[in-house]
Parts: C-alpha cells; sequence; structure tokens
C-alpha cells in the first residue's frame, strides 16, 4: 500500500513537471508526509524530481541558456541554504497559508490579465520571486510556482521556458540535496522511496512528452496559472 501512496502520485507529478515545468514536488508533498517527517518528505520529493528534470534537460538541452539561469539561482540557493534549517522553529501551517493565498492571488491576477506574463518584471519583482521561492524551498521542498512565472516572462517558446527551468532545477537538487545530505535530514534508509518515485516520475514525464510537442507557448502559460491557483487552494485548504 505504502508503494502506490509513492508511484501513483509520482506519475502524476511527473506529467504535471512536464507539461508545465513545475509541480513535482507540490505533488509529492501532498502524500509523502503520510510516510515521513515534513523536512525529509521535502528532501525525497526533490529527489524524485530530478527523474523528470534530468529527462527534460536532456530532451531540451540545446536551448538552455546558463547566463539567464545563473543570478537568480545564486539569490535563490542562498536563501534555501539559510532557510532549510528553520523547519523546527517557524509556524509552518501561517507560512503555508500565507503560501496558499500568495499564489491564488497571483493565478487570479496573470489568468485575468491579458499583458500579465509577457512582459519581462522590474528587477525588484523577479528579485522577490528568487527569495521567496528559495525561501519555500527550503522548507517544504517547493521552490516552483514563482520560478516558474519569472523564467515564463522571459521565454518566447515551450523549448525555451522548458530547457531553461529544468536547468535552474537540476542545478538546485544537486545543491540543496548536498545540504539535506550533510544535515542528516537525508539518508540511506529513504533510498528505496526515492528509486520507487523516480520510476513513476519517469513514466509521467514520458507521456508528458508526447502531450508537449503538441502545446505552444500560450497553452502552457494557462496551464502554469491554473496549477499555481490550484496549489494556492491546496496550501489554504489542507
Amino acid at each position: 500500500m505504502s508503494q502506490l501512496l509513492i508511484i501513483l502520485p509520482a506519475i502524476l507529478a511527473g506529467l504535471v513537471q512536464g507539461l508545465t515545468g513545475f509541480g513535482a514536488a507540490i505533488i509529492m508533498m501532498i502524500f509523502l508526509p503520510a510516510l515521513l517527517p515534513i523536512d525529509q518528505s521535502a528532501g525525497v520529493a526533490g529527489l524524485i524530481m530530478a527523474a523528470s528534470v534530468i529527462m527534460l534537460v536532456g530532451r531540451y538541452h540545446q536551448a538552455i541558456k546558463l547566463k539567464r539561469i545563473i543570478i537568480p539561482f545564486i539569490v535563490y540557493a542562498s536563501v534555501a541554504a539559510w532557510s532549510v534549517h528553520l523547519g523546527q522553529i517557524l509556524d509552518l501551517q501561517l507560512l503555508r497559508l500565507l503560501l496558499g493565498g500568495l499564489l491564488v492571488g497571483l493565478a487570479i491576477y496573470f489568468t485575468l490579465s491579458k499583458q500579465a506574463g509577457t512582459q519581462r518584471y522590474p528587477f525588484y519583482i523577479a528579485g522577490s520571486f528568487m527569495i521567496i521561492s528559495g525561501f519555500f524551498n527550503g522548507l517544504f521542498g517547493i521552490g516552483g510556482p514563482l520560478m516558474a512565472l519569472y523564467f515564463l516572462s522571459l521565454s518566447e517558446s515551450t523549448a525555451d521556458y522548458t530547457a531553461n527551468m529544468q536547468a535552474f532545477f537540476l542545478i538546485d537538487i544537486i545543491y540543496i540535496t548536498s545540504i539535506r545530505v550533510a544535515s542528516g535530514i537525508l539518508t540511506v534508509a529513504v533510498i528505496p522511496v526515492i528509486l520507487i518515485g523516480m520510476l513513476g516520475a519517469f513514466i509521467g514525464t514520458a507521456i508528458a512528452a508526447r502531450l508537449l510537442i503538441h502545446m505552444n507557448i500560450q497553452l502552457v502559460r494557462r496551464g502554469i496559472y491554473a496549477f499555481i491557483g490550484i496549489s494556492g487552494l491546496y496550501y489554504l485548504l489542507f
């Protein structure tokens, strides 16, 4: 039964990650806390997501632009390294509610505004996206929604968006996993859970790859805004 709680959500997580560029960790964090502590669940979810990320990076590697990734990652990773240790100190339920409200508000705004998301953000808005994303990545393993908006604003095609978003996540997975291993959050005991989840994520991403070739950047945008709103509602209600 516990294996089904891993592989079935992982298939869905891989599908969502493949179609929207993020969301695998969000899906897995719905289920993993029933099996593991919250901080360990975040680390496991991130490594399960690696299966999807590596597949997508390999598929779209020619469109990767490292100059677009490096500075956002430095800001994001600096905050994540600090917040990963705060899970035992802060009121996580309150933070989930704040994150949920933010995501729902953003989803409504970007869905209703025809101009939103199609232009580059001022540096202070882009910087706030990086800081907030890094903070919640360290706590819950979830840093994708706002970074998706950031990379989406710079992208002219589905391949452009997917390549740079996934390259960003791949660097992040390596970095934040190293911190969690060094902190003792991730141990060899969770390797079976990770491997089962990776198998499911691989299957889901393979399905998404067949669908993604039929989707243009406008359709991807709508899917991203919808999933950001769904994610926010989850954090508000559960």
